[in-house]
């Protein structure tokens, strides 16, 4: 148990890397199914379907593997960096539970935490949602007669150069996957998780956000590859992963229907690079690597997939800067903020009414509302 902090850190005492979770075995998918469309209704036999993904893989998702590999990182960084600054790890649909997670903290002595979530951009899904699990969470201790800390969240990253600078890496190793005769004409097609087109015209503080961000990011990355490689090449943000009712409008294209046009307008190859994602889970491994790999097979279109950013050690050092910064902020400090692009660096608190949730308000932790 411990009462102190870093004084570099000071005043947080603990960094907590929040995901979404995944199951890890055949039997545990359709209970985590179950977790993550809780209150919709839903039934067991449909999620059985949308399950099949899973089966695919085992019934394991990547992404609890990929974060014990970014919670090593994140370690391992701090560590050779001077940080005394622990660092846990809890998810929001399935083992380790973030309730679990912050009852251990706060057993731990933690009182003053930093969140680190595993979404890059703002929209409700990727950021308000976490917080509302958030103070679901809080909640819950304070039932339970535990100690509640005081949680923030880290800014979002999505034009962190710690961030950016490895997908523009991916990219260009992606590229050398293609023939050489084809790549110098090869697209990229930067891809990104759809959403209903209401909650992305909700985003952020004035609304837009989710696409203005990944656009910058897909410029920044796209004239990255322009300047290492000599070619100016087309590129696209496109969407995937859909999974609402077919009546509500989201995001497109679709990944898979881009590819169609692609190949009618006789492109010669393309680059899928999944900028919305921060790991390789099970939406790049099977709407990606999968689906759209077979698409691509089936239309004769040469393509590679660009890696994610994963437990890039560029991408842990980019989560100490702003660890750093924003421990600073909080003591009345003016830190610098690192960020490419022209949009510029993130705010610290969500401000109210930011990516409001679309079914009505719900209590929501670090943020103004």
């Amino acid at each position: 148990m411990s009462d102190r902090t870093d004084p570099v850190t000071d005043p947080y005492d603990a960094l907590l890397l929040l995901s979404f979770g995944g199951p890890e075995g055949p039997e545990d998918v359709v209970p985590f199914l179950e977790n993550v469309t809780r209150g919709r209704g839903i039934p067991r036999e449909r999620l059985a379907e949308v399950g099949q993904h899973y089966f695919l893989f085992g019934g394991v998702s990547p992404i609890n593997a990929q974060n014990r590999e970014l919670l090593a990182a994140l370690r391992e960084d701090f560590a050779a960096n001077g940080l005394d600054l622990p660092v846990y790890w809890g998810n929001r649909n399935w083992a380790p539970y973030l309730t679990d997670t912050l009852r251990e903290m706060v057993r731990d002595g933690r009182r003053r935490v930093l969140t680190l979530a595993t979404s890059a951009y703002a929209s409700y899904s990727g950021c308000r949602q976490y917080r509302e699990n958030l103070a679901d969470a809080l909640r819950t201790l304070a039932e339970e007669g535990l100690p509640v800390p005081r949680v923030d969240k880290l800014r979002h990253y999505f034009n962190h150069p710690g961030f950016v600078r490895p997908m523009v890496d991916a990219v260009l190793a992606a590229l050398q996957e293609l023939p050489e005769d084809v790549r110098d004409g090869a697209h990229l097609a930067f891809t990104t998780h759809s959403i209903p087109t209401a909650a992305a015209e909700s985003s952020g503080p004035a609304g837009g956000a989710y696409v203005a961000q990944h656009l910058d990011v897909a410029e920044a990355v796209a004239e990255a590859v322009r300047e290492a490689t000599g070619v100016d090449r087309r590129w696209r943000l496109v969407y995937q992963s859909r999974s609402g009712a077919p009546h509500v409008p989201w995001l497109e294209p679709d990944i898979c229907d881009h590819l169609q046009h692609l190949c009618e307008a006789g492109a010669p190859a393309a680059v899928m690079v999944p900028i919305g994602f921060v790991s390789d889970h099970m939406e790049v491994k099977y709407d990606l690597d999968t689906e759209a790999a077979a698409k691509a097979a089936e239309l004769g279109l040469p393509v590679a997939r660009a890696a994610t950013v994963g437990a890039d050690p560029r991408f842990a050092a980019a989560v100490r800067e702003m660890v750093l910064e924003r421990a600073e902020a909080e003591r009345g400090g003016s830190p610098r903020r690192c960020a490419l692009g022209a949009l510029g660096p993130s705010h610290d608190v969500c401000p109210a009414g930011c990516c409001p949730n679309p079914r009505g308000p719900r209590p929501a932790a670090a943020g103004q509302d």
